[in-house]
Order: C-alpha cells, then sequence, then structure tokens
C-alpha cells in the first residue's frame, strides 16, 4: 500500500483518538485536536508496542486504524492516571 503521508496519519489519528475517547472514561484530551493528537501518539505508541509483542506488521488503512486506537487507549489510560494522582 501506498505510504499514507502527514494527512492520512491525522485522519487515522483522529479515528484512533476518537475510538479511543469512546472506550476510555475521563474527561482527559477530548475534542478535536485533542483526539488528533492522542491518536497520532497512539499510533506511536501501538506501533512500539505491536513490536515489542511480536504481533505482527499490520498494514493498510485498517491496521493502521487499529494500532493508532491500541496506543490511543494506552495513552489515555496513563494520561487519566496521572491526572487522577496530581489532581
Amino acid at each position: 500500500m501506498r505510504e499514507l503521508g502527514p494527512f492520512g496519519w491525522i485522519i487515522i489519528g483522529l479515528i484512533g483518538g476518537w475510538l479511543s475517547g469512546m472506550v476510555v472514561p475521563g474527561r482527559q484530551a477530548r475534542g478535536c485536536l485533542p483526539n488528533i493528537l492522542v491518536g497520532i501518539l497512539g499510533g506511536i505508541v501501538g506501533g512500539w508496542l505491536f513490536q515489542q509483542l511480536e504481533l505482527g506488521d499490520p498494514t493498510g488503512f485498517l491496521g493502521a486504524v487499529i494500532v493508532s486506537f491500541v496506543g490511543a487507549v494506552v495513552v489515555r489510560v496513563v494520561v487519566g492516571a496521572v491526572t487522577d494522582r496530581s489532581g
């Protein structure tokens, strides 16, 4: 599959961040821009996790969304734990 490019990763980040916001309770990082940022960061974290756990190399748009979603859930859980402690 062709490289997604920056615009593709923004779209994937938005989808992954939005889906993770529906799954993880709390009020951290809500809205369009925070969802994009959490989703893109989630893509990085998810990609690293998939490599470390040797889960394969997901390809295509759906694979990228799944990796972004899994990573974004991890990011939201960590952000929620840190915010609850300091708040």
